[in-house]
């Protein structure tokens, strides 16, 4: 009798160990997550040329503080350590690799430029880790899903922003000789395939392109190259100091064709860096509120993001880096959401491929941050701006941005 009685104890003590280890192990199962907390990782250019976009990250930040403050995701809190990668994509494998094996993050978010998520897509792929709403518009992030299915972008892709300005030009001014400034690489390339592909028959439109090494201090003599083409229609495909050397030395070469620039570079802080003169009726797309424009004084998202930079990112300049940062935060808490409570990284890439978002406060009106397993586009309708006595105007229809 009294050994039965002892062994029934050891037995429930042996199945006891066993619970606990089990329950142990499950918590360990999904890195980066607890009861009440989740860690997500990323890195942005805090530091070097490609600083302005930064508030991507700190916008990303303000908004993860904000829904904290307000009971978090099933009373978890986001962390979201974001590492200084200067711009160099090597930096940027070194933090990532740092993130996911040292500092156990659930998933890396917002990660900005296309190099620097080209670095590190396979390791992450590798890990079955995600790579969630990339800040690059590189088509690959999306297209290339069978082969990185850990891999989600975000914002409109440049191909499609390309095909966008085709599309304008073909309607508004179809004799166009079309010169093109362009970052050489995927990022760069990809505007100008969109462009091309926009034109169709009429690709003969484009008499000069010309790359440049986003390494190279300036762009000096690649916008002398392109003004010589007598080009009437000048294309900035260019991140940060080199979009804003664009329009100086042009203005300063006395060259004034109608000028496009790309929508990550189109930013009001970086566009009020160049004379008057020099930006005066440029296009781009825009998909985001710009905190800068006086036609979103009274809407109810653009209070949202300024009450937010005032609580939570006191003294930062609430630019339009910050609001696309917000942008995809709000998504990102979105998808967490939608992961349920049981959160996986299994369950958020699910959650995060089968969008329906109608609601964004930070995206402009009637945009649906819509996808689906087949479709990883989360951004895919955008209108036309033009830059008008120092502030974006927005005008038209929505337009359809779809690769």
């Amino acid at each position: 009798m009294a050994m039965s009685r002892t062994l029934r104890a050891a037995a429930v003590a042996l199945v006891a160990a066993v619970a606990v280890a089990a329950a142990g192990a499950a918590r360990q199962a999904t890195p980066g997550v607890t009861s009440n907390s989740i860690l997500l990782g990323g890195t942005a250019p805090l530091t070097g040329e490609a600083s302005a976009g930064a508030g991507v990250a700190k916008g990303a930040d303000a908004y993860f503080k904000y829904v904290n403050d307000h009971g978090g995701v099933f009373g978890r809190k986001i962390t979201y350590k974001y590492v200084d990668d200067g711009y160099e994509p090597q930096r940027t494998f070194l933090a990532a690799r740092q993130l996911v094996q040292q500092d156990g993050v659930f998933a890396l978010f917002n990660t900005l430029g296309t190099n620097n998520n080209v670095a590190i897509r396979s390791f992450l792929n590798q890990e079955g880790v995600p790579q969630l709403f990339v800040a690059s518009g590189a088509t690959t992030f999306g297209r290339d899903a069978r082969q990185y299915p850990w891999t989600i972008g975000y914002i409109p892709t440049y191909r499609a922003e390309g095909e966008v300005y085709a599309r304008y030009i073909l309607k508004t001014k179809p004799k166009s000789k079309i010169a093109i400034l362009y970052q050489d690489d995927e990022y760069g390339k990809d505007l100008v395939s969109g462009l091309q592909a926009g034109l169709g028959r009429k690709a003969s439109l484009i008499v000069k392109k010309v790359g440049y090494d986003p390494t190279s201090p300036d762009v000096k003599s690649e916008v002398a190259q392109l003004k010589a083409s007598k080009a009437d229609t000048f294309m900035i495909f260019a991140f940060g100091k080199f979009a804003i050397q664009a329009f100086i030395y042009a203005n300063q070469l006395g060259w004034h064709p109608q000028i496009f620039v790309n929508d990550v570079a189109s930013a009001t802080s970086l566009m009020v860096l160049s004379p008057p003169k020099a930006t005066e009726g440029a296009i781009s797309i825009v998909f985001g509120k710009d905190p800068d424009s006086p036609s979103w004084k009274r809407d109810k998202g653009m209070n949202l993001f300024l009450s937010i930079m005032k609580r939570y990112a006191p003294g930062d300049n609430p630019s339009g880096y910050y609001s696309a940062g917000m942008a995809s935060a709000y998504t990102m808490v979105d998808a967490l959401k939608k992961a349920g409570k049981n959160l996986t990284r299994k369950g958020v890439m699910d959650a995060a491929t089968h969008l329906n978002e109608k609601a964004n406060p930070f995206v402009l009106p009637g945009i649906v941050v819509r996808t689906t397993p087949s479709f990883r586009y989360p951004v895919s309708q955008v209108k036309l701006q033009r830059w008008h006595k120092g502030r974006w105007v927005i005008f038209g229809a929505l337009l359809s941005a779809k690769p």
